[in-house]
């Protein structure tokens, strides 16, 4: 069974920083991407970061600059450094991972259970 751990949101005031972590446990298919979405309040979900197996990195327009997608392929877990926060980024941030299912012939996207980030003073 794929499981994605979340950890590393909390209250943050703005201007400060956060790590998410996302690790992905007992999987027997090879990943090919790793990402992070965020849903605020009364918005729709929407991509922050994402990163592929060769580790060509993607960001939102809000991102750029602030925040950083790493992986670490030995442990199959990806991070999200996070600075300069801004109020309008708090969310629950949710973890996904893409995984290459053979016998499919296809990926097939995992999702966590969401951390929430919360940027106030």
């Amino acid at each position: 069974q794929v499981q994605l751990v979340e950890s590393g949101g909390g209250l943050v005031q703005p201007g400060g920083s956060l790590r998410l972590s996302c690790e992905v446990s007992e999987s027997i298919f090879s990943i090919k991407g790793m990402g992070w979405y965020r849903e605020a309040p009364g918005r729709e979900r929407e991509m922050v970061a994402s990163i592929n197996s060769g580790g060509r990195t993607n960001y939102a327009d809000s991102a750029k600059g602030r925040f950083t997608i790493s992986g670490d392929n030995a442990k199959n877990t990806t991070y999200l450094q996070m600075n300069s926060l801004k109020p309008e980024g708090t969310a629950v941030y949710y973890c996904t991972v893409a995984l290459w299912i053979e016998s499919w012939g296809t990926t097939y996207d995992y999702w966590g259970q969401g951390t929430q980030v919360t940027v106030s003073s």
